[in-house]
């Protein structure tokens, strides 16, 4: 099936907009990005739907109130869902009508002054939220070279892959009522851990504090119980893409996660970035995934690319340090399962999804140290501190360090980003007497 014209013209490399930032080359937010989220201010607190376009944000309840937009009342709400729940074709459409509007030679809001001033907000003055309610939130563990860490680390590097890691994407379900927005402080967890030379465990604040560097997926289209999503067809499900930070307490991880896997060790906090990135905006920067041996079972296998070519990286701020290092440089093209993979396999029992749930990738890891998406795996658990650009050391994350995740795809002339997703430490709360 061919793809429409006006959906191509969006994706014009050459295409700019009459708002200045949004045609800076190293801007996040450029007309070809158009990245749905939630936002507040003080002229007007109620929280409501918006795009990002340089370094404004387009109030799209302004413009659904003026006739611009042919939807049905949604961004007024404090939450897309009732945008997405739309589907597809309502999506692709406020795309074109938005990158119309935002043209450099489209004078429809550009010189209607009255109107500019209440649809367009500064993203300094604003307050980003939670983009969407969350029914249900699951982590993969997709990351071939991040796995083999692991295993390595804790198996037999021999046998760094359990025999079902290369037949299926193996995931768990999370705790979607901790999934938080970019800039929410993340407490430290108590938690029991298990000290090498004692019987029994202790209660105490997690010593090993780490990150997971990982991209989501929102499901904009769910399925009924017992009917599958079919591999070919799961992108169909998929809204668009955020960054995501699965926080992790590395010692109390490994004490728990036998026989059952992960509980309270990744319960406490995940955040996500605030802006929605929509597969139509990251088409252009499509890639293949890499090679998979053996080849998939029958329901797991598709056509075409499905890998993205997202640059990822993250900085490490301690508190009161003037400047953050980074830790991290990779790609998530690498990732061995792709998003249709894990959508796929994730109902192929008959599993039913939602619109709003949340899919992470799983930790990105790549073939280097300095590419590896968690301190457990370039500290080598603790074991090779970093260090840091300003002095110091770190083997896993301390209380005041602020880690940032970022991403974007690099066009011709334009970048796709993805904005930052940010949390900064705080210390445990006193913990009970044991």
């Amino acid at each position: 099936m061919s793809t429409p014209a006006p959906f191509q013209a969006t994706l014009n490399p050459s295409l700019k907009s009459w708002i200045d930032s949004a045609n800076d080359p190293a801007s996040d937010f450029p007309i070809q990005n158009l990245p749905f989220g939630v936002f507040s201010n003080d002229a007007n607190p109620a929280r409501r739907a918006g795009v990002a376009i340089g370094e404004w944000i387009v109030d799209l309840a302004a413009l659904e109130q003026a006739g611009l937009l042919k939807t049905p009342n949604v961004f007024g709400k404090p939450r897309l869902n009732d945008f997405i729940a739309l589907g597809r074709d309502a999506w692709r459409e406020v795309r074109i009508a938005l990158s119309g509007l935002l043209a450099h030679d489209n004078p429809t809001l550009r010189d209607d002054a009255a109107l500019r001033q209440r649809a367009l907000v500064p993203q300094s003055n604003a307050t980003l939220h939670l983009p969407v309610e969350i029914p249900g939130y699951t982590d993969f563990y997709s990351s071939k070279e991040h796995a083999t860490n692991v295993g390595c680390m804790f198996r037999d590097p021999k046998n760094a892959l359990l025999p079902n890691w290369s037949e299926m994407p193996i995931g768990y379900n999370g705790r979607a009522s901790s999934v938080i927005v970019s800039g929410t402080p993340v407490r430290r967890p108590n938690g029991q851990i298990k000290l090498p030379n004692d019987e029994r465990p202790v209660f105490s604040a997690c010593r090993k504090l780490d990150i997971e560097l990982e991209m989501g997926f929102i499901v904009g289209a769910g399925n009924a119980l017992g009917d599958p999503i079919a591999c070919n067809d799961a992108e169909q499900h998929i809204f668009g893409m955020v960054l995501l930070n699965d926080w992790s307490a590395r010692d109390i991880q490994q004490w728990e996660y036998v026989p059952l896997g992960p509980f309270n060790s990744k319960g406490f906090a995940t955040t996500i970035s605030p802006w929605i990135v929509t597969l139509d905006a990251l088409e252009p920067f499509r890639t293949a995934t890499p090679p998979q041996e053996p080849q998939p079972l029958a329901y797991l296998r598709h056509d075409g690319d499905h890998a993205f070519d997202i640059e990822l990286e993250v900085t490490l701020r301690p508190e009161g340090a003037s400047k953050a290092t980074r830790i991290s440089r990779t790609n998530f093209k690498l990732m061995y399962w792709s998003m249709a993979q894990q959508l796929a396999h994730h109902t192929v029992a008959g599993c039913n999804t939602r619109v709003g749930d949340l899919m992470g990738s799983g930790t990105i890891s790549g073939p280097t140290p300095d590419s590896c998406g968690s301190l457990l795996e370039s500290t080598w658990n603790g074991q090779r501190p970093l260090a840091l650009d300003e002095g110091g050391e770190r083997g896993f994350i301390e209380d005041g360090d602020e880690l940032t995740l970022a991403g974007w795809c690099q066009g011709d002339g334009y970048r796709i980003g993805f904005g930052q997703c940010a949390g900064q430490i705080l210390a445990a709360r006193s913990a009970a007497a044991e």
